[in-house]
């Protein structure tokens, strides 16, 4: 799923003009870590796995995933192997909030 938001990110950042186009770039490009890094994890050829897992999510595939045991791209959902939505709840709200002072909606949360 980090991968499908990346290319919708990455799609919607081709419609808009100006710096907001540069951070929601930036965005997409910082949300593929997470694949770049189980892929460095675990010895594989980082660059390789990310080009085919885009392929993948540009012809439709909204599933597909790293699979560590095989050095290759598979179907998580055919695999049963879902993402943990817990560890990615907290950082949404303050993710909103950066969006709404980017478009001039609202502030900044203070911490």
């Amino acid at each position: 799923m980090i991968m499908e938001l990346s290319k919708y990110l990455r799609e919607y950042s081709r419609t808009i003009a100006g710096k907001q186009q540069l951070i929601i770039a930036a965005f997409a490009r910082a949300l593929e870590i997470i694949p770049r890094q189980l892929c460095d994890n675990a010895g594989f050829d980082a660059t390789e796995i990310l080009n085919k897992l885009r392929m993948r999510h540009a012809k439709g595939d909204t599933w597909a995933g790293v699979d560590i045991i095989n050095e290759g791209i598979q179907d998580n959902l055919k695999e049963f192997n879902q993402e943990s939505a817990a560890p990615q709840a907290g950082p949404r709200l303050p993710a909103g909030a950066a969006q709404r002072a980017i478009r001039g909606r609202g502030r900044m949360p203070r911490r």
